[in-house]
């Protein structure tokens, strides 16, 4: 595949550095045609490395090397190895200062990696291994340093200069300026920001609970000022709540973001200095939906929540990434629930992990939430990692209790503050303050796959006693065909024939599942209930459980929990749809169960104010999400019985469902960006979405009425997406009315490119090249490159998996292409092709052959060459 494969890194190789740097002093002179970094470490041996040897290996890659100074006297170039990965010095004395001078050429940078250009600014992404591409150094982060950085560039260019810390000094010279930034805390180089451009900010400040005053500021260009006060507010919502749910205050003098349009990921933590993609910072209602407003709000506390879960105490090694990206998710999600609905935020994060994760999880790409191995650490920022790490702090918060967990991550923080450390150091505190043995918990950490639990019951009338028999199972998964019992804390509900919960035994509902085969029994039960399962998604596992389809419409009605009654909903859906998959295979006429039909019936005919889960309830299944329930994935079945689905709904309901939107759109409040007024917006554009996808009648004039008199952006752009999914007369005008309106913001047109692409009436294969070709679409802009090539191959699954196969060579064109411009989005855009197994035979063999075409690109990156070879094995 490749005549010099990428090395394999392994945890069980793990060691600690020889040596350590306490301080990093850096200076960074920037011009247009490139920047000289100056480095200044002090470095000594370090106590705790085992089986020390006196070699010091600094990483570095595409750097030009001008000076290497130890102890004040220039190495000559026989006094070290240098290669293309780093520099190798040996002999050295127990503790010294080095000095490196490099150059770099931002300029070029496409990778986004390290310090490159984003439009005018300068900034920088280290996150995994990017700082080894800005200078020579122990790039790794069990090392922790404490930085202080001097930026110098042209005043009238860049007036603007930031880093991490507070700003200590500054001053100018002739046509520059400089400034430096000290970071009182140590940190690993992975967490260094720099950011250098002629931006505007808006500020505020915050009092933290020990009363200190905290300089807020948000900088972006100056065309994007008014985006800013949503991402605000935000900020302070998160301040506040992580001091009063887990007692942590922010640390620093000052807490900048600043808004960068080319960028990789989502947002960066970095000490001080928050980065963050501009899609995921910048919202007003003119410009963002809803669904962005709440994206931003979550974004923005993931990144802060991060200061203590991740920056005070950081992994060890990036096997630990889990440590705290999974608990920081947790730690996001349980704040966007507290500020909008817990049983929605909980439908929308299972959602995810069903459709996406539990595919990852059945995938060749399948690891660990602490891998063992890996090629190439970017291609380890997972759902694996992140959503499934959450889900496993989740269940020691269930296990715990509330009261318990808080302790346990006081513990954390007070202990590990200001370390580098792992998951089982987490796990011990919570062992440590909960008296419990967890080592049957930890693999939840090292085995890979979703575990499947079965459970059958039976009821004794004449005892009066009900029996829960639950069998867990997990599949192999690649490097581990067996896996040991996993510890599954399971809340069970019992609900009784009159539709109330019966009083269970058992703390707060919990059942701790530990055998691969358990009963538990439940006596004086009047009557035989109905089981409600894993309530809250206590367990991110598969469920089975023969439920009749009357069982499920009993649940819909009557269970206390949201979830599970959401759950129950889309079990009865997936059902009637599997049944129709079958019929359309066999070539017989599809049709609907009456069941289903009446539990449409009774959700629409629901007059309560839940709205957003209410929208939840409404919607069908997802196709990725029906993929991921088949054992052969038909694609041509699955679209049939959805569209014969929302066929059947329309014709049943259109009166009804016109009607119940024309009383959600009287009582919207379209300027509200309150919780109320977005559910209500969320549940009228459910049912005018369903009117598309089934053909209503009345689809176009609805639709276009709303998109001519929207008076915000959630409003307009689902109308829009209406006509296009609708393939309306009227979407081409609606297109090109939109374009001419917004066709300056590059968010707003990100979306325009998304609503075509994704559309499997509209995003042809024709279309997306067409798209790919626009004046205004950028092959070197990561955000754009997913609003047309991501969506059309990981949403549009009617045109992307077309019979004649062509949606996957186009795929590995564009693979192939970034492959050269940016590693990191051409790996993450593979993900479609490597689920090949999970098709029928023709589709299976032309995505696998596109994956080959991909192996035998000679010069195929360390980040797809992992990807594509796990695939093919």
């Amino acid at each position: 595949m490749k005549e010099s494969q990428p090395r394999t890194i392994y945890l069980k190789d793990y060691r600690p550095p020889n040596f350590i740097i306490d301080e990093t002093h850096l200076r960074f002179q920037l011009y247009e045609d490139g920047a000289r970094v100056t480095s200044h470490l002090h470095i000594r041996r370090n106590p705790e490395a085992v089986d020390f040897q006196n070699v010091l290996r600094l990483d570095g890659v595409e750097l030009e090397l001008q000076h290497l100074v130890l102890d004040g006297r220039e190495l000559q170039s026989n006094e070290y190895q240098l290669d293309d990965e780093g520099i190798t010095l040996e002999r050295l004395p127990k503790a010294f200062v080095l000095n490196v001078v490099t150059w770099i050429k931002p300029q070029e940078n496409t990778c986004l990696e390290g310090l490159y250009r984003s439009s005018s600014m300068f900034c920088t992404q280290c996150e995994a291994e990017g700082f080894r591409r800005i200078t020579y150094y122990l790039d790794r982060p069990d090392v922790m340093s404490k930085f202080t950085t001097t930026i110098e560039a042209e005043k009238a260019r860049y007036p603007v200069l930031l880093s991490n810390g507070n700003p200590i000094e500054n001053g100018e010279s002739e046509d520059r300026h400089w400034m430096t930034w000290e970071d009182p805390f140590k940190k690993p180089c992975y967490l260094f920001a720099l950011v250098a451009g002629d931006l505007k900010y808006v500020e505020s400040h915050y009092k933290t609970m020990s009363g200190r005053n905290v300089q807020l500021r948000i900088y972006v260009e100056p065309h994007d000022l008014e985006k800013c006060d949503h991402a605000m507010d935000s900020l302070k919502r998160s301040m506040k709540w992580d001091e009063e749910v887990y007692g942590r205050e922010y640390d620093l003098d000052i807490f900048n973001i600043v808004a960068v349009s080319d960028f990789n990921m989502g947002a960066m933590e970095n000490k001080g200095l928050n980065i963050f993609n501009s899609s995921c910072v910048l919202a007003n209602p003119k410009t963002a939906t809803d669904a962005t407003f709440q994206r931003v709000e979550a974004i923005v506390a993931h990144e802060y929540f991060h200061n203590w879960s991740g920056n005070r105490v950081t992994c060890r090694d990036w096997f630990q990434l889990s440590l705290k990206e999974g608990f920081t998710v947790f730690r996001d999600s349980e704040f966007s629930a507290d500020m909008h609905s817990h049983a929605v935020k909980r439908v929308e994060d299972v959602n995810l992990l069903r459709t996406a994760q539990f595919a990852e999880d059945g995938g060749p790409m399948a690891h660990s939430v602490r891998p063992d191995s890996y090629m190439e650490i970017s291609n380890f920022y997972t759902l694996t990692v992140y959503e499934k790490g959450a889900e496993v702090v989740r269940m020691l918060h269930t296990l715990l209790g509330a009261e318990k967990f808080r302790e346990g991550t006081d513990l954390y923080f007070e202990r590990h503050d200001g370390q580098a450390v792992t998951t089982d150091d987490f796990v011990a505190c919570m062992e440590e303050v909960s008296q419990r043995d967890l080592s049957q918990f930890r693999r939840w950490y090292t085995q890979s796959g979703t575990p499947r639990v079965s459970v059958t019951d039976e009821y004794d009338e004449e005892r009066q006693q009900y029996r829960l028999t639950v069998k867990q199972s997990c599949p192999p998964t690649p490097g581990q065909d067996v896996k040991e019992p996993f510890h599954i804390p399971m809340k069970l509900g019992l609900v009784g024939d009159d539709g109330k919960d019966i009083s269970i035994p058992h703390d707060n509902g919990v059942i701790e599942i530990t055998d691969s085969e358990q009963s538990f029994d439940f006596q004086d039960i009047p009557s035989r209930p109905v089981p409600s399962l894993f309530r809250h998604f206590s367990a991110p596992v598969k469920i089975d459980y023969s439920y009749s389809r009357d069982q499920l419409r009993f649940l819909m009605s009557h269970d206390s929990d949201g979830f599970n009654r959401w759950d129950a909903g889309q079990r009865l859906a997936t059902g009637v749809l599997n049944d129709m998959a079958e019929a359309a295979r066999a070539g017989n006429q599809i049709s609907v169960d009456q069941a289903y039909l009446e539990a449409f019936s009774s959700v629409l005919g629901d007059r309560g104010d839940d709205y957003p889960m209410l929208a939840k309830m409404m919607a069908v299944p997802t196709l990725s999400f029906l993929a991921e329930q088949s054992d052969t994935i038909y694609v041509d079945a699955l679209v049939a019985a959805r569209e014969g689905l929302q066929q059947r709904l329309v014709d049943e309901f259109e009166t009804a469902i016109v009607e119940r939107y024309q009383e959600l759109a009287k009582s919207c409040d379209n300027a509200g960006t309150d919780s109320r007024s977005m559910g209500t917006r969320s549940y009228k554009n459910a049912l005018l979405m369903l009117l598309a996808s089934g053909n209503g009648k009345m689809l176009d004039e609805l639709a276009y009425e709303q998109f001519s008199k929207a008076e915000n952006m959630t409003d307009e752009l689902s109308a829009l997406a209406a006509l296009v999914t609708a393939n309306s007369p009227q979407a081409t005008t609606a297109l090109d009315s939109f374009y001419q309106r917004w066709h300056k913001d590059a968010l707003v047109m990100e979306s325009w490119f998304s609503v075509q692409a994704g559309s499997e009436a509209f995003g042809s294969l024709a279309k997306i090249e067409q798209l790919t070709g626009h004046p205004l679409f950028s092959e070197k802009n990561p955000n754009k490159v997913r609003s047309v090539v991501g969506v059309f191959a990981g949403q549009n699954w009617k045109q992307f998996h077309q019979a004649d196969v062509s949606g996957y060579e186009f795929l590995a064109d564009w693979i192939l292409k970034l492959n050269k411009l940016n590693p990191q989005i051409a790996s993450r855009l593979v993900t479609p092709l490597t689920r090949w197994k999970r098709f029928e035979s023709s589709r299976s063999d032309a995505m696998k052959s596109s994956l080959e075409r991909i192996a035998r690109e000679p010069a195929l990156s360390k980040d797809v060459y992992e990807v594509v070879s796990k695939s093919l094995k």
